[in-house]
């Protein structure tokens, strides 16, 4: 199973291995308190498309469609997160982003659930 969830939000013991999936580390937050098990910024989008974005609902779609498109040159890493969730059982995307509705995390675990390894 693969979840999605604010990394500020309380970690639980129903996360399984927290990924946070985002390139810039969430300000304010400590290691300690985010409790991240692995960091995968090379998934994020490019510095490019996120400035492009900005969290615009207006620019969303457009937004999935390029995300999607950088994600095809990192195949490895999408296997990587499918084969966590294959060997661990439960893998959490962390973001950042206030928005809970319009962020990476939601483009890429719809991906994500499209893949088979």
């Amino acid at each position: 199973m693969i979840k999605v969830k604010r990394v500020y939000d309380q970690p639980s013991e129903g996360d399984g291995i927290r990924v946070l999936v985002d390139r810039l580390w969430p300000r304010g937050l400590s290691k300690e308190r985010a409790k991240v098990d692995l960091w995968l910024k090379e998934i994020a989008p490019s510095d490019e498309l996120r400035k492009r974005f900005c969290h615009d609902p207006a620019r969303w779609e457009e937004f999935k469609v390029k995300y999607a498109e950088e994600l095809k040159n990192k195949k490895d890493l999408l296997k990587k997160i499918k084969q966590i969730e294959e060997d661990k059982g439960t893998v959490t995307l962390l973001y950042a982003a206030k928005d809970r509705e319009y962020n990476n995390a939601i483009v890429l675990i719809n991906i994500l659930r499209e893949i088979k390894i």
